[in-house]
């Protein structure tokens, strides 16, 4: 099960290093450009220590697409990036391929 948490920590720190990307480029700060290195790095360890235990390809793909939804979330509620139909759609897609990949996966 710890493992289980090491991907979700992964996942809330690319999610913030991907937010941190977004200020840094928007403002051109050094401070949110050093939070985008050690959101990543701290991201990729947690990625690295749940694949100790965890199938790669079940890992990564959950890590990408969460992180993938939560983003286009996040980047519209907060940037207010646009939030079309068919973008919720495919979210939702995502959002249905990683249950079922955590569904069909055997017991961690």
């Amino acid at each position: 099960m710890i493992y289980w948490s090491y991907l979700a920590i992964a996942i809330v720190l690319e999610v913030a290093g991907t937010l941190s990307l977004k200020v840094s480029s928007q403002n051109n700060s050094l401070t949110a450009t050093f939070f985008v290195v050690v959101f990543y790095i701290t991201s990729f360890t947690f990625l690295w220590l749940a694949i100790k235990k965890l199938d790669v390809s079940l890992a990564y793909a959950i890590w990408a697409g969460t992180g993938t939804a939560l983003i286009a979330l996040l980047g519209w509620l907060i940037f207010k990036d646009s939030m079309t139909f068919m973008k919720v759609v495919f979210i939702s897609l995502i959002i249905i391929g990683v249950v079922g990949l955590k569904l069909s996966s055997s017991p961690s």
